[in-house]
């Protein structure tokens, strides 16, 4: 009880905070990017030597196949019959390439396990070519494997710790070719919202004549700012992607409610409201239990069995809860403390907010992950 108690008080309290705050302004740059300007994901197939017998077994073709394809590019002949590959392992890795990296840049590349090797810890990458989809090579990776985790055991027993198959090397990766940049053409460049909406575009447009007159700024769709360049920001358009980054905005945000029932999360937003509804919570326990009997027969009597005699116990309880009225127009303040009144854990809350809006009383958009 004292548990329920103090989630529905933290759950009041955060929802207190949270809307008796005005509304801040953001940044564009922290609400949208500017076309042109992304990243590319890299991936490699590469080897994981020197682990203490941890590596993949030997039916593991893949591995043993690569390795000896390994050897023979090295000038040692063997075939994949002849290798052990106990201290190795067959790896992914994977690598994120930043807009803008140059030539000698260095990345962080992820490892994971594609064999069934049991820990990547102590481990060695060695060198690796990562590639884009459209097959040329951006980056080599190679460099000691950094584990957060480990697994140890014998024939009956294992035990371990956090996810050993899967290991980074800090900074292991090595740009080798950048990427095409262009952000600014000749007519202008263009930005791209994060979150599509209407009313952030149209802001966003406002705010760039607002702050730079010179600028045509116009908001083409939810999602699409076009900015006309004039000529002088054409030649320095750096320097103009620095003012406009740094303009902010007041952004508006829709009303919805984000339900994850795995974790009893509810997450809702300022602009959320409910018509008139009445809202009753009850909790029904059941418990069933079970304490069979032996039941012996008399001695020396004829025919006489001893058997076990079932005893079946049934018993219900019902929390007692009053009847809730939230009133058109209440926010969602208003809702939550009119919850917590009725006793409702986060739980809870999930389930009336689902009926609610079954309802139609809800006025927002309900979304469950």
């Amino acid at each position: 009880m004292r548990a329920k108690t103090l989630a529905a008080l933290t759950l009041a309290a955060l929802l207190t905070l949270a809307f008796s705050e005005p509304a801040l302004a953001v940044r564009i740059k922290d609400m949208a990017s500017i076309r042109g300007v992304r990243g590319n994901q890299l991936i490699g197939y590469g080897l994981v030597v020197g682990l203490n017998g941890t590596g993949d077994k030997s039916s593991t073709t893949f591995t043993t196949q690569g390795l000896a394809n390994m050897l023979t590019r090295m000038g040692v002949r063997v075939t994949p019959d002849q290798v052990k590959v106990k201290n190795v392992a067959a790896v992914m890795v994977t690598a994120d390439l930043p807009a803008f990296a140059r030539n000698g840049a260095r990345l962080d590349v992820t490892l994971s396990s594609l064999g069934d090797a049991s820990s990547l810890a102590g481990g060695t990458l060695i060198v690796t070519p990562l590639k884009a989809l459209d097959g040329q090579i951006y980056a080599v990776a190679q460099g000691p494997v950094s584990v957060g985790g480990f697994s140890a055991g014998g024939e009956a027993a294992t035990v371990s710790k956090n996810h050993p198959t899967v290991g980074r090397v800090p900074r292991g990766g090595l740009v080798e070719r950048e990427l095409p940049r262009q952000f600014a053409d000749e007519r202008g460049l263009t930005i791209n919202l994060d979150t599509p909406d209407f009313t952030n575009a149209s802001r966003i447009a406002s705010r760039i004549k607002q702050a730079l007159p010179e600028l045509n700024a116009l908001a083409l769709d939810p999602s699409t700012v076009r900015i006309e360049l004039p000529l002088h920001g054409a030649n320095d358009p750096v320097t103009l992607m620095a003012k406009l980054e740094s303009l902010e905005i007041t952004p508006d945000m829709s009303a919805k409610v984000i339900i994850d029932e795995r974790t009893g999360t509810v997450v809702m937003g300022e602009g959320v409201r409910i018509s008139t509804v009445a809202v009753a919570s009850g909790a029904l326990s059941i418990s069933i239990t079970e304490t069979p009997q032996v039941s012996q027969a008399l001695p020396f009597a004829p025919g006489g069995q001893t058997v076990v005699v079932p005893r079946t116990q049934v018993e219900v309880g019902e929390q007692k809860k009053s009847l809730a009225v939230l009133n058109q127009g209440a926010s969602i303040g208003d809702v939550v403390k009119a919850l917590n009144a009725l006793g409702a854990t986060p739980r809870d809350l999930i389930v009336i907010m689902q009926a609610i809006k079954a309802a139609g009383a809800l006025q927002a958009d309900l979304e469950i992950l």
